[in-house]
């Protein structure tokens, strides 16, 4: 009980900041912290200039093309320039899931069949990950499948921060320059996306929950 206790203060202090800092703030403390204090990743851009041009683009990738190519310096490298921007996206979605996580085992954790379990000697793990578990693994998809709309959000101040060129940098200029084509462009593919990842839910419901076959 008291672990248990332990990951709610955790789950709660993680939904909490997740919620409250902005992400572009979070992005120039993890470059003051990480990049120019501790020296532990690289600073913005997706590589450094030494490394330019020494992969031929085939993916889009440089971490998939310098490892296709054999060059495990680019590689080491995009890998250093995309830990932060990566780890900073990841950490509002974490936030959400576990805020998310909490409020749903909190309300299954009260029901009558979890005190029955308890009851019947089950042990505590069985009873949190087997039964009360079991029944929020729905509910849980469609915020997991929400929590990637959050990535597209954060995802243009992100990118701006590092100077990564991804699609939220690339429809913030398409805005500011008035270029319709590449901001309908930018749009469908968005859209195309969230409808992807909404069939993509409604096919697992099928799989974790029995009552949908």
């Amino acid at each position: 009980m008291k672990h248990n206790r332990v990951v709610d203060h955790i789950a709660r202090l993680i939904g909490l900041a997740g919620s409250s800092v902005p992400v572009f703030w979070l992005a120039l403390m993890g470059l003051l912290l990480f990049y120019a204090r501790l020296h532990w990743v690289s600073g913005p851009g997706r590589i450094d200039r030494v490394y330019d041009g020494m992969v031929d683009t085939r993916t889009g990738s440089l971490l998939i093309d310098s490892l296709i190519a054999g060059e495990w310096d680019v590689f080491k490298n995009a890998f250093s320039h995309i830990v932060l921007p990566a780890s900073v996206l990841a950490f509002y979605s974490i936030a959400y899931l576990s805020r998310m996580t909490r409020s749903f085992m909190l309300e299954q954790l009260s029901q009558e069949y979890v005190t029955t379990a308890r009851a019947k000697g089950l042990p505590e793990r069985r009873v949190i990950w087997r039964h009360a578990f079991g029944n929020i693994a729905v509910p849980l998809l469609t915020v997991i499948a929400l929590a990637y709309s959050y990535l597209l959000e954060g995802s243009v101040l992100t990118e701006i921060v590092f100077a990564w060129p991804g699609i939220g940098s690339y429809l913030t200029g398409a805005l500011l320059n008035a270029d319709m084509n590449a901001v309908l462009g930018s749009t469908l593919v968005i859209g195309a996306t969230f409808i992807a990842l909404n069939l993509l839910t409604d096919a697992l419901y099928h799989v974790f929950d029995p009552r949908a076959r």
